[in-house]
């Protein structure tokens, strides 16, 4: 098969690249490969057994069109200080306009014109000092909240809108390796369960995302494609009664909080609260089941939920930050028989496990009914536990009652990031011909800044076809 650009991955980022070549008015033909599914085929069957599955070959939650972003509470963080590091590669000008742009496009699609986090200035002034006090952080991000089920229904007009327009999308693909010759990439193998095939193409967009950030890892070093080890995440959902989290989640909607806790002063954030929101459970290749968290426009809980992860930077001698997140993560599956293990925070300070009788006595209910009570303890690595009980704490003078007792942590949270690929101001990578976007390159974290990648990588080639 040949193609001008063949794009793999279906995520955000190869999403947006593909529709910027068609705003752009590009005749050259685009090819997509993405192992999972299409958006219509995409069902996750937990509503209805009320436990994970485990769906093979892939999780439904996490593969597919849109990736996890169609699963996903729908959030666009509209701020460029938020999703990443781009802007240190393009510089933050560009960056904030390409998120402008990117977003007229989500509502272009249908998502909501309402924009959370700008107003109640007075509230946002008490909050933000409270975060002084305590030693925190907090980032200005107005939020623009599709919803997961509005953002399944987004993802699915842009699908059928890239396929009525040209654009082949191969589901159930995968890509096995790229297609070499020195040091330049001439397209990938590919697999469609049954044999293997060539797509030849002038460029190749590698878009994987998170899902796939292990993948491209082991690409980088079989190729030498240049690259440098990356940051990984390790944390835990935290859940509370909504009561508690009334004032932030009315004002800001999600409260981005960032701290340095001693004695380690790692990096420590909050990510994706959801208000009123569920706790989800997301399984990852060879069966590692991580937690994750969604909202929903009309239907909703009485809690709220958000992660705290403590990033992870390494040197030498080692340099795999993925294997080690996915070590603990193991760890912790080992622990819950291969599920989610769930914790009382005030447990946690007395040393000891949570059973499952004591969670149906609290005020707080899990929302992820099938979470294993236990002790998170006995897999989280000391330096990250520290990180985040000191930070759970700071917080609780920002948000009082969010260290209670009986507040509920979840683990394993983990964030996979690939090692950071080297590129220049064009995404262009060592191998000519090859680009790397979105959370499997290393710079981009979450839905929008993925998009805004997309896009601009859409123009580059645009220019050039």
């Amino acid at each position: 098969m040949n193609a001008d650009v063949v794009i793999v991955g279906a995520g955000p980022a190869g999403i947006f690249t593909a529709l910027e070549l068609l705003r752009r008015g590009s005749r050259q033909k685009i090819v997509m490969v993405e192992k999972g599914r299409s958006i219509e085929e995409r069902r996750c069957p937990k509503s209805r057994t009320n436990k994970c599955v485990s769906c093979k070959p892939y999780c439904h939650i996490t593969t597919g069109f849109s990736g996890a972003g169609a699963f996903s509470d729908g959030k666009l963080s509209l701020s460029c200080e938020v999703g990443g590091d781009l802007p240190t590669l393009i510089g933050p000008d560009l960056a904030q306009e390409t998120i402008r742009y990117a977003d007229r496009i989500y509502l272009d699609f249908g998502a909501d014109t309402h924009i959370e986090g700008l107003e109640h200035e007075e509230e946002r002034k008490e909050i933000r000092k409270r975060a002084i006090q305590a030693g925190l952080k907090l980032v200005d991000c107005p939020i623009r909240h599709m919803g997961t089920e509005k953002a399944h229904d987004i993802y699915l007009g842009i699908e059928r809108h890239l396929q009525e327009n040209g654009v082949e999308i191969l589901f159930g693909h995968e890509c096995r390796n790229l297609i070499l010759e020195s040091d330049v990439c001439r397209g990938v193998t590919v697999s469609d369960g049954r044999q293997d095939f060539e797509i030849s193409a002038r460029h190749t967009v590698v878009a994987t995302g998170r899902r796939g950030a292990d993948w491209l890892e082991k690409l980088c070093a079989e190729h030498s494609i240049a690259h440098a080890p990356g940051t990984v995440d390790i944390g835990v959902r935290v859940e509370v009664r909504n009561e508690v989290m009334e004032m932030v989640n009315r004002v800001l909607y999600e409260s981005k909080l960032v701290g340095w806790p001693r004695p380690f002063k790692n990096k420590v954030r909050t990510f994706c609260q959801n208000p009123g929101g569920f706790v989800s459970q997301e399984n990852y290749d060879n069966d590692l089941a991580v937690v994750n968290g969604h909202s929903y426009k009309e239907h909703k809980s009485d809690n709220t939920n958000l992660s705290i992860l403590c990033s992870h930077n390494f040197s030498v001698p080692f340099n795999q930050p993925i294997a080690y997140a996915q070590k603990v993560g193991e760890l912790t599956n080992m622990l819950a028989n291969g599920q989610i293990l769930v914790q009382r925070f005030g447990d946690i300070l007395d040393g000891k496990r949570t059973w499952q009788k004591e969670l149906a006595q609290s005020n707080l209910r899990p929302t992820l009914p099938d979470a294993v009570a236990g002790d998170i303890t006995a897999a989280m690595p000391y330096r990250a536990m520290v990180n985040i009980i000191n930070f759970i704490q700071a917080m609780d003078h920002v948000v009082p009652g969010f260290a209670s007792y009986e507040t509920l942590l979840y683990s394993p949270e983990l964030k996979f990031y690939s090692n950071r690929v080297k590129m220049d101001t064009d995404f262009n990578t060592s191998l000519q011909g090859l680009h790397c976007l979105g959370d499997s390159s290393g710079w981009t974290r979450g839905l929008m800044m993925s998009s805004a990648m997309g896009v601009l990588m859409g123009r580059k080639l645009a220019e050039e076809g």
